[in-house]
C-alpha cells in the first residue's frame, strides 16, 4: 500500500496526478463515485490517481466536542481506498499549523509545488484552507492561474437517499445495518482484540464467546445481530451480543461474539465482525436458564439467514 504520511517523504511532484480530497470516512458510495472519476481520468492523461485524507479527523482538533464517532478507522479507511485501485495515498497529519494554511497557500505550496496535480475532483460543497474560506470558485480560479483542471461531482444518492457519513452514522447507531450496507456497498464491520471476559459464555451458558477491547468508536445499537468474523484471514459465522448484560445487573458495555462451529483459542487475536442481520433488542431475562435457552434460538435464526444467503 503506497500511503505518504509526510509530504516531505514526496522528494518529486507525481506524474501527471489526478487528485481528490477529503476525510472519507466510511468510504460509501459517494466516496468510491469520486475515486472513480479520479482513476478515470488518470488513466486518461496516463498518470497517477491519487488521494488526500487526514489524520485525525479535522472535527477533533477544531472542535473535539463536537467531533463524529468515526466510520472507519484510520487503517480501515487507508486499506479501503487502497483496495478501491488508488495509486497514491496521502494521509496528512491535521494539526492546528496545518489548519492555518490559507486556501491560496494549500494551492500553491502543497497541490501544485508539492504534489503537481494535472487534476482535481471535488465534492459540490467542497471547501478548504484557513477557516475554510477557499471554495469552488476560488479553486477553479487557481486552476486557471497554474494549468489544472477542476472537476465538480454532484451528490450521490442511491434510490434517492443522497449518501453521507452523517446518515450512515446515524443507520448503524439506530441498529439498522442492512440501509447502511445498501449505501456503504458492504457490511459494516468492526476490528478489536479478543480480550479475557467473565468466562460466562463457556461455563454457565454453554456458548463461548470473544469478548472484543475495540479500535472502533461506532458501535451498532445494542442487541443482538447474526455476524460474519474474520480471523487470521478465514471466514466464520457467528452472533454478536452488544450490550450491558442486564442479566447479570452489569454496568459496563460488552461486545461478544460466538463463532459457530468453532473451538479455537483466539486470545489476543486481532478479529474483524462484520454486521449481517439484526436479531433482536437486547432483553434481561428471568434466570440463566432461560438465556442459555434463548441463545440457542438466536443462533438457530442466524444459522437459517446464513443458509438463506448462501443459497442466494
Amino acid at each position: 500500500m503506497n500511503v505518504i504520511y509526510n509530504l516531505k517523504e514526496l522528494k518529486n511532484p507525481l506524474e501527471n496526478s489526478v487528485l481528490t480530497i477529503g476525510n472519507f470516512d466510511g468510504v460509501h458510495k459517494g466516496h468510491l463515485t469520486l475515486f472513480e472519476k479520479v482513476k478515470e481520468r488518470a488513466r486518461s492523461i496516463e498518470g497517477r490517481a491519487a488521494i488526500m485524507t487526514f489524520e485525525p479527523h479535522p472535527v477533533k482538533v477544531m472542535n473535539p466536542g463536537n467531533a463524529p464517532r468515526l466510520i472507519t478507522p484510520t487503517e480501515q479507511k487507508l486499506g479501503l481506498i487502497w483496495n478501491s485501485g488508488i495509486d497514491v495515498i496521502f494521509c496528512i497529519p491535521f494539526t492546528h499549523q496545518f489548519a492555518s494554511i490559507s486556501a491560496e497557500d494549500f494551492v500553491k505550496q502543497i497541490l501544485v509545488d508539492k504534489i503537481g496535480v494535472r487534476e482535481i475532483v471535488v465534492g459540490y460543497d467542497y471547501t478548504f484552507g484557513h477557516k475554510r474560506r477557499g471554495n469552488i470558485v476560488l479553486l477553479q480560479q487557481m486552476g486557471e492561474r497554474f494549468h489544472f483542471t477542476v472537476h465538480v461531482m454532484n451528490p450521490v444518492s442511491v434510490s434517492k437517499t443522497l449518501v453521507s457519513s452523517t446518515y450512515i452514522r446515524e443507520l448503524i447507531q439506530s441498529g439498522d445495518l442492512t440501509e447502511a450496507k445498501r449505501l456503504l456497498g458492504r457490511n459494516y464491520q468492526i476490528l478489536g482484540t479478543v480480550i479475557k471476559g467473565k468466562d460466562r459464555g463457556g461455563k454457565l451458558l454453554g456458548y463461548p464467546t470473544a469478548n472484543l477491547r475495540l479500535v472502533d468508536e461506532l458501535i451498532p445499537k445494542r442487541g443482538v445481530y447474526a455476524v460474519t468474523v474474520i480471523v487470521q484471514d478465514k471466514t466464520y459465522y457467528g452472533v454478536t451480543n452488544i450490550g450491558y448484560n442486564p442479566t447479570f445487573g452489569d454496568n459496563a458495555l460488552s461486545i461478544e461474539t460466538h463463532l459457530l462451529d468453532f473451538s479455537e483459542d483466539i486470545l489476543g487475536e486481532k478479529i474483524k465482525v462484520n454486521f449481517i442481520h439484526r436479531l433482536r433488542d437486547e432483553k434481561t431475562f428471568k434466570d440463566v436458564q432461560e438465556l442459555s435457552d434463548h441463545i440457542a434460538r438466536d443462533i438457530q435464526t442466524a444459522k437459517a439467514l446464513f443458509k438463506t444467503e448462501i443459497a442466494g
